[in-house]
This record gives C-alpha cells, sequence and structure tokens, in this order.
C-alpha cells in the first residue's frame, strides 16, 4: 500500500516500479489491478485524441481517498507545497468521481498532457470542461499554460481553473478561475454542464 500511496496521482511506470520493488512489471500491474478492483484505487485514462500535439499515453492511479493516500506516504500537506496542490487535486477528482457515481455514470474523466510537459488536470467529456486544480491563493499567468495549450488544439466549451481564491475572475475571455467551494456547487447543481 506504500507504493500506491507514494505513486498516487502520478504516471504510472509499471517497469520503474518494479526495478525499485524487485518484482516484475506483471506483478506490479497485477498489484493496482488488485487494488482497482477492490475498489480501493482507480485509475484516469489519459486523453487520447490527438490532434498537433505528441501526447502521454500513461495512465494515473490514485488512491480512493486523499487523506489514506497522504497518512499511508507519511505526507502532511501544508499550503504552499506541492505536497499539498497534490493532495487539492486528488481531493477534487474524488468530487468529480462522487458526482460520476452519484449523478452521471456515463461521464468520462481524463486527463491530458504533452511529451514536452503542458497538462490539464482533468478532462470532463468530449472537451466539455477543462480543469486545472492549483493549490494557490491568487492564480497567476504561468498556472494556465496547460489550459492554453489545450485550447489551441481543442475546442473545450468551459476551461476553468480551481483554487483557493476568494472570488471568481475571468483574467480572459477563454480561461475561468472558480474558488473550489464556486466549482464543487457548480458540479453538484448541475450548472457546470459536463
Amino acid at each position: 500500500m506504500l507504493l500506491s500511496a507514494l505513486t498516487s496521482g502520478a504516471l504510472l511506470n509499471y517497469t520503474n516500479t518494479a526495478r525499485e520493488t524487485g518484482v516484475s512489471a506483471k506483478v506490479v500491474r497485477n498489484y493496482f489491478q488488485i487494488l482497482e478492483d477492490t475498489l480501493l484505487g482507480f485509475r484516469i485514462q489519459p486523453w487520447r485524441k490527438v490532434k498537433n500535439r505528441r501526447l502521454i499515453e500513461t495512465e494515473k492511479f490514485y488512491l480512493f481517498d486523499v487523506g489514506v493516500a497522504n497518512y499511508l506516504a507519511r505526507r502532511t500537506p501544508r499550503i504552499g507545497t506541492p505536497e499539498f496542490g497534490n493532495s487539492f487535486e486528488h481531493y477534487i477528482l474524488m468530487e468529480l468521481k462522487a458526482y460520476q457515481a452519484y449523478k452521471n455514470p456515463e461521464l468520462d474523466i481524463r486527463y491530458w498532457r504533452t511529451s514536452t510537459g503542458f497538462e490539464v488536470d482533468v478532462i470532463l467529456g468530449d472537451m466539455n470542461v477543462a480543469v486545472e486544480v492549483k493549490g494557490s491563493h491568487r492564480v497567476h499567468s504561468t498556472h494556465a499554460r496547460g489550459l492554453k495549450a489545450l485550447l489551441e488544439e481543442h475546442a473545450v466549451k468551459r476551461a476553468v481553473i480551481v483554487s483557493l481564491e476568494n472570488q471568481p475572475r475571468k483574467p480572459d475571455s477563454s480561461i475561468e478561475i472558480l474558488p473550489w467551494q464556486l466549482f464543487l456547487e457548480a458540479l453538484w447543481s448541475g450548472e457546470l454542464e459536463v
């Protein structure tokens, strides 16, 4: 379980994990499959509809609970640290998975990442909503790099940065910044239109 906690939210690399643990890649793959089959975790598939950029095709794995992942990995995330950002992203993803389970079982949840490092944390549906999660009280233009790269290639209906900011705002016509509470209210009320 420690291994799954340490890799929760990261790209799955069965070969590297096998090398570090001293077992075969097949054993590692089976281990993650058992975690998924017993509902202790789930995988997020990458967006594979390529336009102009070479995309990463590796899935990500998340444990079923962000608190359990942090406890097992012996992490104490604090605002402003990378651990907090990863935990905040995991929390928002868990809310999206809950929404999928209770309200929209057909909802496709993926992520988008290019081989050059541009990434968008969550793609909902067929590019209905693109979500970037930032555990920051102030979103800067650099935080939108992944969304801007995505918008250059795909017609995204709604591009959102979910953050710790207090007020919603639109830094430009294509991207909106929402406080996490408002994002979740919009999701559960159906206003997000995923």
